[in-house]
């Protein structure tokens, strides 16, 4: 027989309590998670138009008023590729912002979602299977399955909700998408190499104009001004790069010119 004395076990807990400790509660036995099909660990991406995740966050403006952001991701790369901040947002709301993207995007081959009435509305489902784009379906309240785009909530929610104050929606809709064009351009992602999901691109050297690389050395400041038989800056490079920046770069250039003309001149309309 052990020294000692008998005791109440519930002495002994409240004792317990009493110093601080943590009594570790006993913990049930949990079965295996069956995944269903629409999980992200028995479907995984494997290229950039594979799958894409969307999901509903929600923030308050200072006042307390609710307001509603509806993020879109691509799995593989992490890109986000919208987040549409309105009050409300309905299935008709998902619609456009997904109309809108398979213009730009293409459409993609799967796209994973919850339960949401949002995302399980009829007018939905037959809009994306007219598409050819196949819906996934998580298990009703296992958020797990959607795990892409629930780390992508919460990087969103400590990096920029729980730090800054919105005072009306116009204000929550700039920072929002200035944090998106961070988190695509800027931000590295652990996953990726530490890379950002979609860097900036650098125009190549075909199509920076010559004209630009000779304005410095041909200024009147450095004293020495190199110009051609018409009197205009002398261009280097070969005959097929300037053939390619008169023909290709320049009329692109003007056209990007004239459409955000076009935009400023309607604004002010």
């Amino acid at each position: 027989m052990r020294d000692g004395w008998h005791v109440n076990e519930k002495r002994v807990y409240r004792i317990w309590r009493c110093e601080g400790l943590k009594v570790p509660s006993k913990q049930p036995k949990r079965g295996r998670l069956w995944l269903n099909d629409g999980s992200c660990v028995r479907l995984r991406p494997t290229h950039k138009g594979h799958v894409w995740s969307y999901d509903f966050v929600q923030d308050r403006t200072h006042d307390g008023k609710v307001f509603r952001m509806l993020c879109v991701i691509v799995e593989h790369t992490r890109e986000c590729l919208a987040i549409r901040v309105e009050r409300r947002l309905n299935s008709r709301d998902v619609l456009d912002v997904l109309g809108e993207l398979f213009v730009r995007y293409g459409t993609p081959e799967h796209i994973r979602s919850d339960n949401g009435p949002e995302f399980i509305a009829i007018a939905l489902r037959e809009r994306l299977q007219r598409s050819g784009v196949e819906t996934l379906y998580i298990t009703p309240a296992s958020p797990w399955e959607n795990g892409y785009c629930e780390s992508f909530n919460s990087k969103l929610r400590d990096e920029l909700l729980a730090r800054e104050i919105f005072y009306d929606l116009r204000e929550a809709k700039a920072l929002i998408e200035g944090w998106r064009y961070h988190y695509n351009t800027a931000r590295p992602h652990s996953s990726l190499g530490f890379k950002s999901p979609a860097p900036e691109a650098i125009l190549p050297a075909a199509i920076i104009l010559p004209y630009h690389v000779e304005v410095a050395a041909c200024s009147p400041l450095c004293g020495n001004r190199r110009t051609n038989k018409t009197g205009g800056p002398l261009l280097r490079g070969r005959p097929d790069e300037n053939r390619y920046i008169y023909w290709v770069a320049i009329p692109y250039l003007i056209c990007c010119f004239n459409y955000n003309k076009e935009r400023i001149i309607s604004r002010k309309i």
